[in-house]
């Protein structure tokens, strides 16, 4: 198994404090401001963390994801729910260059998957994706850490789990030029009995200026586009440390 297969077994666990329930909270703020989808695709999926419960309120749901690994363990979870009003497709492609074979209402991307693009191309890339794969008048819906937010991990690492079942040891090395952050997790899962198994994660991402983003999204053919911060619909200040943006395809 290689490393992010065995990072996709222990996710879960270590992303259970993650405020999942806020950004689907946040995701429907917007719905009651924009209109409200019926078709959703969820780029940088993960587990399935966010697909599953979108997909159990009835939506037709598109779950993309580079890591097969991760997909498995959202396709077992979506198995787990036997009376189901919705329906997922769960699809192996990447962020910046995918397809269906009809057009969305709505694409979301949480959980900072936009920041682990870690060149302005790839990032470009993954908004002209986006606009593709949408409707007119849908809506791309996604947040980024903040550059400040890259610095505080910097600033404060590094950071350390201990708990009966997983630990870890988490340090970080910043870019300033770039802003660019390497994350270093090694990873102690336990097994079976009291085995514990060790294994190294190496996370990139790269936080943009604000603006940059923005005029991207615009070369990319959207063309009102609004920024919001921390799970909020109100603007972003200079303390905001999760940016969210809202582009809607004309």
């Amino acid at each position: 198994m290689d490393s992010y297969g065995q990072f996709a077994s222990v996710y879960d666990r270590l992303m259970e404090d993650m405020p999942y329930e806020q950004w689907l909270q946040f995701a429907e703020s917007c719905w009651q401001r924009y209109g409200v989808p019926e078709t959703v695709v969820d780029l940088g999926c993960g587990t399935g963390s966010i697909a599953v419960p979108l997909a159990l309120s009835g939506k037709q749901v598109y779950g993309i994801d580079l890591s097969a690994d991760m997909l498995a363990v959202a396709r077992s979870k979506w198995d787990e729910h036997p009376a189901r009003s919705g329906t997922v497709v769960w699809l192996q492609q990447d962020m910046r260059d995918w397809q269906l074979l009809e057009p969305a209402d709505c694409v979301l991307s949480f959980c900072d998957c936009i920041n682990y693009l870690t060149e302005e191309a790839d990032v470009e890339a993954a908004f002209r994706a986006a606009y593709d794969g949408l409707k007119s008048g849908g809506l791309f819906l996604f947040d980024v850490h903040a550059p400040s937010l890259l610095r505080r991990y910097a600033d404060e690492q590094p950071f350390i789990l201990d708990e009966e079942d997983v630990a870890y040891i988490w340090t970080s090395e910043l870019d300033e030029e770039r802003c660019e952050i390497e994350h270093h997790l090694t990873i102690f899962a336990q097994e079976r009995g009291e085995r514990f198994r060790r294994f190294e994660e190496l996370h990139r991402q790269r936080a943009y200026d604000p603006d940059w983003i923005e005029s991207a999204l615009r070369r990319a053919g959207f063309e009102a586009v609004d920024r919001y911060a921390d799970f909020k619909l109100e603007p972003a200040g200079e303390s905001s440390e999760r940016l969210f943006f809202a582009a809607v395809k004309r």
